[in-house]
């Protein structure tokens, strides 16, 4: 790709990124639909679900959140969920008196309870601190629903059958995450018509 010109590289992030989100479709439907159950069955309940990741996985966690508490496509009543990387003190608090690796799992430990659903976005599936909040949620008898790529690395090992493993079928970390973008979206889309049924307006 050295000698490409701008535009042609515009293009070829495009057309790879519509490729694999065509390839991907068909693979990770049915798991999407089972975090959209889980999700809904935990609301349903009166749980709430918590989210993390690191960097542009902390971006997708508060978009997941924000999307849950204000709304997605239509109005409703705001529904609980929460990123766990917003909160600088509690993070630089964690990471300062204790370790990075303990940032999430600790507000797992707090703010945690059974029948909650933990969204853990890691690219590679090998963040160490997205690995500690999985191990503290299952313990606590959460449920978790991983969001990866790369072949799902330690995550996929880790987790349980009764989790949800969502694998993007990549290696290149910007195209994962154009595929976890998607995913939440549809994660939303889901939770909408099952808690409140079709939008009059499809």
């Amino acid at each position: 790709m050295a000698d490409m010109t701008t535009n042609q590289r515009i293009l070829a992030h495009f057309h790879e990124s519509a490729e694999l989100k065509i390839q991907a479709a068909s693979v990770l439907a049915p798991a999407i639909a089972q975090g959209i159950e889980l999700m809904f069955t935990a609301l349903s309940n009166g749980n709430k679900i918590l989210a993390c990741g690191n960097g542009g996985s902390a971006a997708d966690s508060q978009h997941f959140a924000a999307e849950l508490v204000g709304r997605f496509e239509r109005e409703r009543l705001p529904l609980p969920a929460m990123a766990l990387t917003t909160d600088s003190s509690i993070m630089t608090a964690i990471g300062n008196d204790y370790s990075y690796r303990e940032i999430f799992s600790k507000q797992v430990q707090a703010f945690g309870q059974a029948g909650d659903v933990l969204l853990a976005f890691s690219t590679s599936g090998n963040s160490d601190n997205v690995l500690a909040a999985i191990e503290v949620a299952q313990e606590r008898d959460m449920r978790v629903i991983a969001l990866t790529g790369k072949g799902g690395g330690k995550m996929g090992k880790l987790l349980s059958e009764a989790d949800v493993h969502i694998c993007v079928p990549h290696s290149r970390t910007a195209r994962i995450q154009e595929v976890h973008l998607l995913t939440i979206h549809c994660l939303c889309d889901g939770i909408d018509v099952a808690l409140f049924g079709e939008d009059e307006h499809e």
